[in-house]
């Protein structure tokens, strides 16, 4: 097929010859049991008749050259993209270790033992805070003192539960 410009162009040749090469380089790029390789072919032949109805070709060319560029440039844009996706998949998470589990388990019954040692009011800042999930503002709101005074009961708190553990 021999085109001087896209307006001469019959489209239903331009599928017909055209398609079963595009086909061809497709599979033979990606692969033949890639599943998506008709879709692709879909995409780029809907893409080269766009851009003939636009007016894109200019006669420059073979047509052949035209539509060749079309496909190699999708097929590239194809495997960015599956690269891409398949650079940030996230690491599965192998199975918990028992002994970690129980190694956090004491340490969680530790420190609760430790907080039942100390004074009400810091129990309770840390129960509020930290259990029941309130912001400084409503744990101040609840105990009526100031949200800056909240944050200082918390910090000495962790101070007292640090040195009770270190001990």
């Amino acid at each position: 097929m021999n085109f001087k410009d896209s307006k001469s162009i019959d489209l239903n040749k331009v599928y017909k010859e055209f398609r079963p090469i595009v086909s061809y380089k497709v599979r033979k790029t990606l692969g033949t049991y890639n599943p998506d390789w008709e879709d692709i072919v879909n995409e780029i032949l809907t893409n080269v008749f766009e851009k003939l109805k636009a007016g894109d070709f200019r006669g420059d060319s073979a047509i052949g050259t035209f539509i060749y560029t079309i496909t190699h440039r999708r097929i590239i844009d194809y495997i960015r993209q599956k690269s891409k996706v398949l650079r940030y998949i996230p690491e599965v998470n192998p199975f918990p270790d028992p002994v970690d589990n129980v190694e956090q388990k004491e340490r969680a019954e530790k420190i609760a033992g430790l907080i039942k040692k100390l004074k009400p009011k810091y129990r309770e800042i840390l129960y509020l805070y930290y259990y029941k999930g309130l912001t400084r503002k409503e744990v101040a709101e609840q105990l009526g003192i100031p949200p800056r005074r909240v944050s200082e009961l918390v910090n000495y708190s962790h101070k007292l539960l640090k040195k009770m553990l270190i001990k």
